[in-house]
């Protein structure tokens, strides 16, 4: 009887109708905001990880152009550059 009073209640079926409309059926539903929560989070991560590398980046630069000693040896290590009466030597790992 009590169950029954309950389901005659227009106002209380309307909510559950809403509530479930907005759960599963909506355009901006539970699982899409989860999923997009989810991409935006992984967003920030790489956008973390980027300006990150390009602090290093600009430390590496500012190195380079004002420490010599360095240049060379980025020359060397990079684009396996030498002095005339060198030989270089590269060790290729598989």
């Amino acid at each position: 009887m009590f169950l029954l009073k309950i389901l005659k209640n227009k106002y209380l079926l309307v909510v559950i109708g809403l509530v479930v409309w907005l759960l599963y059926f909506d355009r901006n539903d539970v699982f899409t905001q989860m999923e997009l929560i989810g991409k935006c989070n992984k967003l920030k991560t790489e956008r973390d990880y980027y300006i990150a590398e390009i602090e290093k980046n600009k430390h590496e630069i500012d190195e380079l152009q004002h420490n010599m000693k360095s240049l060379e040896t980025f020359a060397r290590e990079k684009y396996l550059m030498k002095k005339d009466n060198e030989d270089i030597f590269v060790f290729v790992q598989k």
